[in-house]
């Protein structure tokens, strides 16, 4: 299910073409990633590119619970495993301090 939300972000296209979404499923460890990759433009003032590559989403399984460790996305991948059933006590927004997570209705740890 992680790996179906995340594989529904790289059929969003991004707005350089020259950049490329590349996911990274190591399912032994319980690790899911989505990078962007590529080149982009500096400004339309000069033809010169910069190298872009960062992770867009990282998820990680931790006892039986879903931890958000970076999430870059507009909306939020959160409210995609809520849409695809996952309870609010099974996802954790490890991204926020623990004290601000308390706050927000999902899992604290």
């Amino acid at each position: 299910m992680i790996q179906k939300v995340i594989l529904s972000y790289t059929d969003i296209p991004y707005a350089d073409e020259n950049i490329k979404f590349e996911t990274v499923f190591d399912t032994k460890q319980n690790r899911y990633l989505l990078m962007i990759v590529g080149r982009e433009k500096i400004n339309s003032q000069y033809s010169g590119t910069k190298r872009v590559h960062g992770c867009l989403i990282h998820v990680d399984i931790l006892d039986d619970k879903i931890w958000i460790q970076r999430d870059g996305t507009e909306e939020g991948i959160a409210r995609d495993f809520l849409d695809a059933g996952i309870t609010k006590d099974k996802i954790v927004l490890a991204f926020y301090d623990p004290q601000i997570r308390e706050e927000t209705g999902f899992a604290v740890t």
